[in-house]
């Protein structure tokens, strides 16, 4: 039913209508499942699931087959003659089943399957961060074109207003109150602002090429982006970031490393069983062919990786300070660019609350030209000037504001707050 009715919708509406509207976060998430390396999610798991299938297969019983063929210059010789027992052939063969079941590996396999966990849980982590550094493109990206929507709407009014000067000056050359150079000198500015806006066009639709590629969603110029709220109190700010909780995942395998080299020192105890076929069987004075078999239980020590045992675990200790000297290098220069973007913001919030008022200054300032213009005490050139220094006045107020919002999500981006 949904489907139906989005189809309905669809045939009735724009493909552009049906996305009009587009939050940050929003692109964010489209983002992070568009990027080629979200599939190295599916991708680990599966990797972990064999893995972890082919270990536990060391709990199976392990099946050997071993065939020979063999000549002996010598073979045992009973030194008397006795009826009924022959001599041995120099030519053996043989043939057989072994079968050994692991009663306890000292705990070798439980290591290993958690030695296979803890390492797709890092690559995890690590995919994690990869993906999460996508966030500071899209704020890129995402802010930019804001920016260049304010700037095309303040152009937009400022060729408006240009237009009702280029009128206004019409009417005083009729008056005989300015002259046809008065007009070209408007003119000008008239063709500098409509430069201006196809430039600013021009780059508002690359940039949104570029975000519709990153989220796999078509975006044209209709297309409008909410804009976020200044809603982020400074203080102090959590760092959550991805990397630590990479970071840990890293010192956490390496405790399974150490339960590993731990694993390797304990003995082993398992069943085994033997059936054979061959000549001679384990009657060494019978030298016919014979089937035979034996089982028991055995014990192994193998007292060799004691030799290796101190600097295996030397290195995992020295693997761990190299990790925990990553994640304070890490928080070091995090905190260092918290400090940076916050002093930023606090700086563009000061210099928003003048804005306004070199705004409402600048445009008091051009009615008081506009009335020497009327009066015939100011040149068109000098009204220009005034005219252009309220509208810098209200393109630097723009800037100033998508500049803060873009510092806000960049702390954000951060702190992953």
């Amino acid at each position: 039913m949904k489907r139906l009715l989005f189809v309905l919708i669809s045939s009735v509406l724009p493909l552009s209508a049906l996305y009009a509207q587009l939050s940050l976060s929003s692109c964010y998430e489209k983002a992070a499942a568009n990027y080629p390396q979200i599939r190295q999610y599916d991708l680990i798991e599966q990797s972990k699931n064999y893995n972890l299938a082919n270990i536990g297969k060391g709990y199976l019983p392990q099946i050997q087959l071993g065939l020979k063929a063999t000549y002996q210059s010598e073979v045992t010789k009973v030194p008397i003659a006795m009826d009924g027992i022959k001599a041995l052939h120099k030519d053996q063969y043989g043939a057989t089943l072994e079968m050994n079941q692991s009663i306890w590996d000292g705990g070798s396999i439980h290591a290993a399957k958690a030695g296979i966990r803890s390492q797709s849980e890092v690559e995890r982590k690590r995919t994690d961060v990869t993906v999460y550094a996508i966030r500071q493109r899209v704020n890129e990206l995402y802010f930019a074109i804001l920016l260049h929507d304010e700037m095309l709407r303040l152009n937009q009014v400022f060729q408006n207003d240009l237009s009702r000067n280029y009128q206004q000056v019409a009417t005083y050359q009729d008056n005989g109150l300015a002259n046809k150079s008065d007009l070209n000198q408007i003119k000008v500015e008239q063709v500098k602002a409509q430069q201006n806006y196809t430039s600013l066009l021009h780059s508002k639709k690359s940039y949104l090429e570029m975000l519709s590629r990153m989220i796999n969603q078509p975006l044209d110029l209709s297309t409008e982006l909410d804009k976020p709220e200044d809603s982020l109190e400074l203080g102090i700010l959590l760092i959550q970031r991805p990397e630590l909780a990479f970071y840990e995942a890293q010192i956490k395998s390496l405790g399974i490393q150490r339960m590993e080299v731990k694993a390797s020192l304990m003995p082993k105890l398992n069943l085994f069983a033997t059936g054979g076929y061959g000549r001679p069987g384990l009657n060494m004075l019978e030298p016919d062919f014979s089937f035979y078999y034996m089982g028991g239980i055995s014990l192994k020590w193998n007292f060799s990786s004691l030799y290796t045992r101190k600097n295996k675990l030397k290195n995992i200790q020295t693997s761990s300070e190299l990790i925990e000297t990553s994640r304070e290098t890490f928080l070091y220069n995090n905190r260092l660019q918290v400090t940076q973007s916050s002093n930023e913001i606090d700086k563009m919030r000061e210099v928003l609350k003048s804005d306004d008022e070199i705004i409402a200054l600048r445009g008091s300032i051009k009615q008081a030209a506009q009335l020497k213009l009327a009066s015939g005490t100011l040149s068109v050139l000098d009204y220009m000037h005034e005219i252009n220094a309220e509208q810098e006045a209200k393109l630097n107020k723009i800037i100033h504001e998508i500049e803060l919002l873009q510092a806000i999500h960049n702390l954000k981006f951060l702190t992953n707050n």
